[in-house]
């Protein structure tokens, strides 16, 4: 009991760099989603084929390791509250960012991609929710269903939290950390994701963001979710992770060979190639989560000025990153230029865009909440104690 007291007074900033990071890979990954062959919110005239299974295995590990991270930041951020302050609070950190995105960001964004159908913004907010869901319809929440699952999976937990306080739990939970923290150890959680995915990708077979038909990989991201939560808030896993991570790593470059080798060595049999891509793609996102997290441990658990600057901008970043790409892109993919200078534009306008943005974001309380931010108090005497969870991150 004293060892978790005394974990949770320790910061650990490798979360810190580890979320800063798994953000900013989703500005770069949705800026080459606009060169992908696959059909985007916005697209280059001219697709990279190369592109595709580069961002098909990027997207295998970076979503469940948001949702891992936002369950060990969750950990840090609850301290002594109740079930239901860690209720209010995420309600304030995630479900009004998600509303107030819902009804202003996302909107605008669909207006975009269908500006032809529209004769000016105004003409085109009355049918903002024409049609039922996207892509059919005008209702979608685009990006923003990542702070839904995350509201979604903290409203489920939350009666669980006194538990989490208990004797019993601590007792349970030492006992897996126990089994996990030996070499590779953590491949034991593989058999409960794989038999959850086995289960319902039955009837749930792709990913869809829209919650009523995605609950295979809901489940999934769950599960990630309270691993982050149980075990990789403990000494004992984060160790063993760090001392083990050269081998998570050559485990995902082994299944990463063998992800790309199986169409042709199984093309004659798509059942069986089907089952054998799903479990090299569930080994991949968790041992290359799992070395990421033990390298940024090993190389980046230590403090800089810049980093409770860029912990607290995060957030924000995100919220805006996708608006401000469509809307950047939509008008650079109209200019005559190179398909590589368009690309750079692209990044660098919307980054300036974002930052802007941030700018006068962080300035305004009403702004600050809206965004996901804490008001600004008249005098900040110190950053908070306890890693804030909201995204993945948990922010």
């Amino acid at each position: 009991m004293n060892s978790q007291v005394e974990t949770k007074k320790q910061r650990q900033y490798f979360i810190d760099w580890l979320r800063i990071g798994l953000i900013i890979s989703v500005f770069f990954f949705h800026v080459g989603m606009i060169f992908r062959p696959e059909q985007w919110h916005v697209n280059s005239a001219e697709s990279f084929e190369f592109l595709d299974p580069i961002m098909w295995w990027l997207h295998l590990w970076r979503m469940p390791l948001l949702f891992l991270v936002s369950g060990v930041g969750t950990y840090y951020a609850i301290g002594h509250r109740t079930s239901w302050q860690y209720v209010k609070e995420r309600f304030k950190r995630l479900y009004i960012p998600f509303s107030v995105g819902f009804f202003t960001l996302v909107p605008l964004m669909v207006y975009v991609e269908r500006i032809d159908n529209y004769d000016s913004l105004w003409h085109f907010i009355p049918h903002m929710f024409d049609g039922g869901p996207y892509p059919v319809g005008n209702i979608s929440w685009h990006h923003l269903w990542f702070i839904l699952y995350l509201f979604l999976i903290s409203l489920i937990i939350a009666p669980f939290l006194n538990y989490t306080k208990s004797n019993h739990y601590n007792m349970v939970r030492a006992k897996i950390i126990s089994v996990v923290s030996k070499r590779m150890g953590l491949n034991w959680l593989l058999p409960i994701i794989l038999i959850s995915q086995l289960i319902l990708r039955q009837y749930f077979p792709r990913s869809t963001h829209a919650l009523y038909n995605d609950w295979a990989y809901f489940a999934y991201y769950l599960l990630f979710f309270i691993s982050g939560f149980m075990l990789f808030t403990s000494k004992e896993v984060i160790k063993s992770l760090t001392r083990d991570r050269r081998l998570y790593l050559y485990q995902t470059i082994i299944f990463t060979v063998l992800l790309f080798t199986i169409p042709s060595l199984l093309e004659d049999s798509s059942i069986v190639r089907n089952y054998t891509r799903g479990i090299t793609e569930i080994v991949i996102s968790l041992s290359c989560g799992v070395a990421a997290v033990g390298y940024f441990k090993r190389y980046f658990n230590k403090d800089h000025k810049y980093r409770a600057i860029l912990n607290e901008a995060i957030y924000p970043f995100y919220l805006l990153h996708q608006p401000m790409l469509i809307f950047v892109g939509y008008v650079v993919l109209k200019w005559d230029i190179s398909y590589g200078l368009q690309a750079i534009l692209i990044t660098v306008l919307s980054l300036i865009a974002i930052l802007t943005s941030y700018w006068i974001i962080k300035k305004v309380n009403v702004l600050r909440v809206v965004f996901g931010m804490k008001p600004m108090k008249k005098k900040q005497t110190s950053e908070p104690k306890q890693i804030e969870a909201v995204i993945a991150l948990d922010k």
